[in-house]
């Protein structure tokens, strides 16, 4: 992992364990992955923090998807892996569903 010089930001999760981002890596998801993410940084580590839904994908186990509501029908979904007890942002995105997969907070 890079080293905390390098960190964006990191958060706190629900399920106790830390989400983190370098200033790099945001950078690729806001120019290559979802560019209507830039300026948005607020609104994912709230949504880490405070996420109404999280869901474990239904294709890797080590795969969380964070869900805060936007507005009516949209939600932000915060997508982190979870290797070793750290956690890092694969990517972030606004949506208009809330993928399948098991609900898994709050119960």
């Amino acid at each position: 992992m890079a080293s905390t010089q390098d960190s964006l930001f990191e958060v706190l999760t629900p399920l106790g364990f830390s989400v983190r981002v370098t200033h790099a890596y945001w950078e690729l998801i806001i120019t290559v992955k979802h560019p209507v993410m830039a300026g948005r940084e607020s609104d994912i580590k709230e949504t880490l923090a405070q996420p109404e839904e999280i869901r474990l994908s239904r294709s890797d186990p080590n795969i969380y998807l964070f869900y805060k509501t936007e507005c009516i029908g949209r939600w932000v979904c915060a997508v982190s892996k979870r290797l070793n007890e750290e956690g890092f942002l694969v990517t972030a995105y606004p949506t208009d569903a809330i993928k399948e997969g098991v609900r898994i907070w709050p119960k």
